[in-house]
């Protein structure tokens, strides 16, 4: 495995503004919280769905309706990458039919995710509207879905990678940009 340098794009109180910023995007958007969910992409985005719906709670005094997603067994990557196929419960324990859904994930990068989720959220119901939230795109689309509400865009290559550490203590939240050392035998040569 490559060695990878790390460099902290959001610290905690980063985060923490980035996600008081989207919480209030969702409410404006949203026009309050009336048919407003949250679910989480098990297993960052539900942790940031719980505290997207903590910081509309404290401005607008209404709890949110958050659940949490497993897109394990809808991934179309199983088979080829050996991906872990440890399914972690999804639990939505509401309806969804006719709600606006905000889907929830850490990194948005090729898009594969998130066309999953919506395809187990098809499953468990038919909501009025999709919207998506994610703390950090990075680009390099294969499939045409866009964010509605970004923490923070970075454009990364290919052979780079964000590390989100959503700690149980929120003071230890952070973000990271990991990047390859340098090869110096190829500059030597």
């Amino acid at each position: 495995m490559t060695e990878k340098y790390r460099r902290m794009l959001l610290d905690s109180s980063g985060v923490r503004r980035v996600l008081a910023r989207m919480a209030a995007q969702i409410l404006e958007a949203s026009h309050g919280t009336g048919d407003l969910v949250l679910v989480g992409i098990v297993s960052q985005g539900d942790v940031l769905a719980r505290r997207l719906c903590e910081h509309i709670q404290r401005v607008e005094g209404v709890v949110v309706r958050n659940g949490r997603l497993d897109i394990t067994l809808y991934r179309d990557d199983i088979s080829r990458s050996g991906a872990s196929t440890a399914l972690k419960p999804t639990e939505i324990p509401f309806s969804i039919k006719d709600a606006t859904v905000v889907l929830v994930d850490d990194v948005l990068y090729t898009g594969r995710t998130v066309r999953a989720a919506m395809d187990a959220l098809m499953d468990i119901g038919r909501p009025r509207a999709i919207q998506l939230a994610v703390l950090v795109d990075r680009g390099h689309r294969e499939l045409p879905i866009q964010p509605d509400y970004v923490g923070q865009v970075m454009h990364t290559r290919p052979d780079e990678e964000i590390e989100v550490r959503l700690a149980p203590d929120p003071a230890d939240d952070a973000v990271f940009l990991l990047e390859p050392a340098p090869d110096w035998t190829a500059e030597e040569a």
